[in-house]
């Protein structure tokens, strides 16, 4: 079954008052400085604000500024919200749209001092959460272990054996595993991580991590000064996570995993295992660095649903 065309958005910037693009820029400013929100978090509520002050625009007959917001009432949030799915965005995409538009709108209602009700109270469409797909514990240490059999440079095959360590062993976005500098090096029993929105968390580190760093350090070609960066590209400068991805992807296939199994999928096993082994979610919720235990509960999802897999598979009576 193919998936559903999805039509280009309306997203005009022309339709849009001069002041209110101004205050969309100074929020998205905000949004990246004060937050320490991803550039790809970034484009994607911009183009979602955008999209969405555009529609309005047409939908309300008029260049859309400031006051625009103010005139918006539950029909046209319904007539936008129409829109969107008619030209095929997911219940999921939406969602994330609408948000954006509330966190937009909100910040400049508070700036602004008008009534945002109609946009504020819209209802999110309601979509099946995706539960995190984890690797099997064999499986996740045979990924590993094939990375480091992968043709390549010698020290090229640590450095990556020494990421996806870090991935599996301490919970860490690929982005935080990147993002450590020589300073960091060698790594000792805690690790001081800043994660999204600039939170810092310790997290603990594993023998095997240590070691995996340790014989990546040992073979590099390049001065690891301790403000440049812990991993490095070929050429030497800092390690794109593509190369990860590349690596995670010659694995999986060689392995015959699922398109499932990319450098996240580590972190999400990490957790999923913590858990299965009686692992605090609260603490899990730390090592993560998740702002919000429902995040971290979604991994109880998953240890419920491999629970029942095995039931049904070994339980005598499950087959009835």
């Amino acid at each position: 079954m193919s998936a559903r065309r999805v039509e280009p958005a309306l997203r005009d910037p022309e339709l849009i008052a001069p002041a209110l693009r101004a205050a969309m820029a100074e929020w998205l400013a905000g949004l990246r400085a004060l937050q320490g929100a991803s550039e790809r978090t970034i484009e994607a509520y911009g183009a979602d604000v955008t999209g969405f002050l555009a529609f309005m625009a047409r939908h309300l007959g008029g260049r859309g500024g400031i006051g625009m917001l103010a005139a918006i009432g539950v029909s046209d949030m319904r007539a936008w919200m129409a829109h969107e799915r008619g030209r095929g965005l997911s219940p999921r995409s939406l969602a994330r749209a609408l948000s954006a538009v509330k966190t937009f709108t909100r910040w400049l209602a508070e700036r602004e001092g008008f009534d945002a009700t109609p946009i504020l109270m819209a209802r999110s469409p309601r979509f099946k959460a995706k539960l995190p797909r984890p690797l099997s514990e064999p499986d996740a240490v045979r990924v590993i272990e094939t990375v480091g059999e992968q043709a390549r440079d010698g020290w090229q095959r640590a450095r990556d054996v020494a990421v996806v360590t870090l991935l599996y062993g301490c919970g860490l976005r690929i982005s935080e595993a990147l993002a450590l500098t020589g300073a960091d090096a060698p790594l000792g029993e805690m690790l001081r991580i800043v994660g999204k929105g600039g939170k810092e968390r310790l997290v603990p580190v594993i023998p095997a991590a240590r070691e995996a760093v340790a014989a990546y350090v040992a073979v590099c070609p390049y001065a690891l000064a301790p403000e440049e960066p812990l991993f490095r590209g070929a050429r030497g400068g800092a390690l794109s996570p593509a190369i990860v991805q590349k690596a995670m992807q010659r694995a999986r296939m060689q392995l015959g995993l699922p398109a499932t199994a990319t450098p996240h999928a580590l972190r999400h096993s990490f957790a999923t295992h913590l858990l299965a082994a009686g692992g605090d979610l609260r603490a899990i919720q730390e090592l993560l660095g998740h702002a919000s235990l429902s995040t971290t509960q979604a991994y109880t999802a998953v240890d419920a649903v491999r629970l029942m897999e095995v039931y049904e598979a070994t339980h005598p009576r499950a087959s009835g």
